[in-house]
């Protein structure tokens, strides 16, 4: 049993991780990282988008302590830090199946 109730507050840091979340060029990001570490300029690739916004996506991700980096000379790989995250995915992906059309 809980000593004290719950506050909004208490969840920022799971909101924190949902906004993060909150795009879909972010999360064909973090789908990409499940399989494995890639360098920027092949995410950038991937995703479709310019370097610097591919960039901005990783520091979201990188802040909300999804991903995280490594340099190696001039090139930055990254990795997914909570391969768990996977596992709600596929959560999110039996709710589409079932939602209901308005």
């Amino acid at each position: 049993m809980r000593k004290t109730p719950l506050k909004p507050a208490d969840f920022k840091p799971q909101a924190q991780i949902f906004k993060a979340l909150g795009h879909p060029g972010r999360l064909l990001i973090v789908d990409e990282l499940s399989r494995g570490e890639r360098c920027v300029c092949e995410l950038a690739s991937m995703v479709g988008s310019e370097m610097p916004t591919v960039s901005r996506h990783l520091s979201i991700l990188r802040n909300a302590g999804i991903v995280e980096d490594d340099k190696r000379g001039t090139q930055v790989f990254y990795r997914l830090m909570t391969p768990c995250v996977m596992n709600f995915f596929q959560c999110i992906k039996s709710l589409k199946g079932n939602a209901h059309s308005p």
